[in-house]
């Protein structure tokens, strides 16, 4: 066990042999930590928060009361494999959330970013990666396997698919089911969620110029009516909808390897 000097540790909390507490962490009452975590710098865990496992939480996180990080996964083929959960920095792991570690046919790591926000309830299964600035509202849930990247808002009591895909800047709705992947800025609503169109409050929230706003739009046109197949109309994009970074980042999300079908828009 290595507990840094200026950790503050309420006296009912239970630090396991072998856990690593860094420095200005807090621990609060009635918390637990096994024995292979590793708390980094100014960790806060508010009272009853377990953090188990073979689990990393970031600098700066806090997660409060009745969170379960990095407990073994909901799988019916996890054999007791050693497999790791990894938390980034600054991260919000509000109360009823549950993280938990991956599988050794997934990968063995379920990974989450830095500044997310996860809100009461929230699940984040085997094997996700999860990346920075994403919020998950209440109850939202990812099923094993899926890549939720940057900047991604899922609405409350919404459920995402094993090995979905959601790009960058996406927005889904609240209760609505996603089975496909999300094209990255797409918007996604209905209880079966459906491609209804950019997230352009989002885009515009960033910063995002007018010219790529437009680039964007044009590109989502063109894969709603153009000729061909999905993946034919995502190949032409950089072509027919002006040279756009964010438009490109469209195209390769759809040409890259997936496991799913797209969403496609409506």
């Amino acid at each position: 066990m290595s507990i840094d000097g200026s950790a503050r540790i309420h006296a009912s909390a239970v630090i396991e042999e072998g856990a690593v507490i860094g420095p200005d962490c807090e621990i609060g009452p009635f918390c637990v930590v096994g024995p292979e975590v590793t708390l980094a710098e100014g960790v806060m865990m508010k009272s009853h928060a377990v953090v188990t496992g073979w689990t990393e939480i970031g600098a700066g996180t806090v997660i409060f009361p009745f969170a379960n990080i990095g407990d073994i996964p909901q799988d019916r083929k996890f054999a007791g494999e050693r497999t790791r959960l990894i938390v980034g920095k600054r991260n919000r792991i509000r109360e009823g959330v549950t993280m938990n570690t991956g599988t050794a046919g997934g990968g063995g790591v379920t990974r989450v970013g830095d500044d997310g926000l996860f809100l009461a309830g929230s699940h984040v299964a085997h094997d996700a990666q999860v990346g920075n600035n994403v919020v998950m509202v209440n109850n939202a849930s990812l099923a094993g396997h899926c890549v939720v990247e940057d900047d991604v808002i899922i609405g409350g009591l919404s459920g995402v698919h094993q090995f979905v895909r959601i790009g960058r800047g996406a927005i889904i709705g609240a209760v609505t089911m996603v089975t496909h992947d999300v094209i990255p800025y797409g918007l996604v609503h209905s209880p079966r969620g459906e491609l209804q169109g950019l997230n352009l409050v989002g885009l515009k929230r960033k910063g995002v110029s007018r010219q790529d706003i437009t680039a964007l739009r044009a590109a989502f046109q063109a894969l709603a009516q153009g000729e061909g197949a999905f993946q034919d109309r995502a190949r032409r994009l950089p072509e027919t909808c002006g040279d756009s970074t964010y438009v490109r980042e469209i195209a390769d999300f759809v040409l890259s390897a997936t496991d799913r079908s797209f969403l496609t828009p409506g």
